[in-house]
């Protein structure tokens, strides 16, 4: 009987894929696809791009709908981190996973989001 119970709590246990990957705690984000830890490293969003608050081709609407979803569902909270390399200006180009959710999928598939993709080899989910 014992071996039993012991079976269905470990049932039971939540399992993440991404478990195994290192945790930050995401500070907040600037938009849809940067963010900054509480470490002060910038995270950059891979294999996704979400509307632009300033520049030429901006569009402040839905960038600012993109930046408070994902700093709703992120800012404050520890988060997985597959890091994949560095950009351009320095940021870390990485995947966020909080539980068994692909952070970048969901900015996607709820269309705050669209796979960038030139950059779409870096994630398995985007190919």
């Amino acid at each position: 009987m014992a071996i039993i119970s012991l079976l269905i709590s470990l049932i039971n246990i939540p399992f993440s894929a991404y478990g195994a990957l290192p945790t930050t705690i995401i500070q907040n984000c600037y938009d849809g696809d940067t963010c900054t830890t509480m470490d002060g490293e910038i995270i950059r969003l891979a294999c996704i791009d979400t509307p632009e608050l300033k520049g030429k081709k901006a569009n402040p609407f839905e960038a600012k709908e993109a930046r408070d979803f994902l700093n709703a569902y992120v800012a404050n909270r520890e988060v997985n981190i597959r890091r994949i390399s560095t950009d351009r200006y320095g940021r870390t180009l990485a995947e966020l996973f909080r539980g068994n959710i692909n952070i970048q999928k969901l900015l996607v598939d709820k269309g705050y989001g669209q796979i960038y993709r030139k950059y779409a080899n870096q994630c398995e989910w985007s190919k």
